[in-house]
């Protein structure tokens, strides 16, 4: 895996809390911030993914209305209600 040098600006006490997760966990403050700051990537990119499928979902068409999920849900809850009040 090619890798590369970064520079960031922490508050002192967000360092040494990763320098004593560092010596908990035998593990560096490098892999410990680099596997961090790629967890928050993977995170935000997703959900920004998720904001523009959802956009492109919207205008093309592929929505539901409030109204329907609405009357779904509500049948769902009364089937569920129903069942459970015939059991002995």
């Amino acid at each position: 895996m090619t890798s590369t040098t970064m520079t960031i600006r922490v508050p002192l006490d967000v360092r040494d809390k990763l320098a004593r997760l560092a010596e908990g966990t035998d593990r560096s403050r490098s892999y410990l911030a680099a596997a961090a700051v790629s967890a928050y990537v993977d995170r935000e990119l997703a959900i920004i993914e998720g904001i523009q499928q959802g956009l492109a979902d919207v205008a093309d068409g592929r929505t539901t209305p409030h109204a329907d999920v609405t009357a779904e849900a509500q049948k769902i809850i009364a089937d569920a209600r129903a069942r459970k009040a015939a059991r002995p």
